[in-house]
């Protein structure tokens, strides 16, 4: 039976590339922690986390029974210079890639800064020199067979609802819909999964406490305050419509990847193995039960 392919992230582990971001595990410690909690993929996770030669990589994640979902690329593409470096990025993770069909890139668009702290702001040149390169490293990706997408983030040029729009109007780039940066975005992921599900390409599927959010909101807090302090919750106890979303994509006959994330930062005095594998178990389990009981009520075989 098709649907989604369930999937893990060392995000949830607090493994992250922003800088000073937390205490960052070390890739055998995660991958074995993931596959405890049952999952059978994951996110690469930043270009220095896991090995960076394809059969070097294959084999590190064959030790623990893992796929590999792809890789989060972030780039930026409104300056001349930078945006010849993408290219080199985008071509190094397709190198990476190699032998992975099914890996997909996420492209993160920054501005002039990389710690998700504020979103970027640039004129309509800019953009347009961003619109244009993202449909040339989506093409770029597709000419090695491997599907590139765009990633609305926190902090970054795509961010908001105008944003994601321009985007939208401007290029034929896939979507990552990921619920909890586009909720943070002033997006209703469910919304938007109706009206573009033609352009969703790619799913990270997180939740978040928009209460909890509101320090963020305010300025009051800053992004990596806010997260350590719990704004992304378990799924289904936040503010997100996951569950409306994981009811969209079955309804929809997604079968893509469905990346679960808990944007997490760990420090030295919470580092507890035992409830991060429980944690990420149980919001496998509840993805899968949520599919289940949709079908279940629907009729829906795929």
């Amino acid at each position: 039976m098709k649907g989604p392919r369930i999937a893990g992230a060392p995000i949830s582990w607090g493994v992250c590339e922003a800088p000073g971001w937390g205490d960052q595990l070390d890739a055998t410690r995660v991958l074995q922690e993931l596959e405890a909690a049952g999952y059978m993929a994951t996110e690469a996770g930043p270009d220095d986390f896991l090995a960076r030669d394809p059969g070097a990589l294959r084999a590190q994640l064959a030790t623990h029974q893992l796929e590999l979902t792809g890789a989060f690329v972030p780039v930026v593409l409104h300056d001349d210079e930078a945006r010849e470096r993408s290219y080199a990025q985008l071509d190094a993770a397709l190198a990476r890639l190699e032998g992975f069909p099914a890996a997909v890139i996420c492209l993160a668009v920054l501005g002039d800064r990389a710690d998700y702290e504020a979103r970027e702001v640039l004129d309509d040149v800019a953009w347009s020199n961003v619109l244009a390169a993202l449909d040339a490293l989506a093409a770029r990706a597709a000419s090695r067979g491997v599907r590139c997408v765009v990633h609305p983030h926190v902090g970054t040029v795509i961010e908001q609802a105008e944003d994601v729009d321009r985007v939208l109007d401007g290029s034929s780039i896939g979507l990552c819909l990921d619920t909890g940066h586009l909720m943070l975005g002033g997006i209703d992921p469910i919304e938007l999964l109706r009206r573009s599900s033609a352009r969703i390409e790619h799913v990270h599927l997180k939740d978040v406490d928009l209460a909890l959010a509101g320090r963020w909101r305010s300025g009051a807090a800053s992004y990596h305050a806010s997260v350590e302090a719990g704004m992304y919750v378990p799924l289904g106890e936040g503010d997100a419509h996951v569950g409306e979303v994981v009811d969209e994509l079955v309804r929809r006959g997604y079968d893509g990847w469905l990346v679960l994330e808990r944007d997490t930062v760990i420090s030295e005095h919470d580092d507890d193995a035992d409830e991060r594998v429980a944690a990420a178990s149980r919001e496998r389990r509840w993805v899968q039960l949520r599919i289940a009981e949709y079908r279940a009520t629907t009729g829906t075989q795929r």
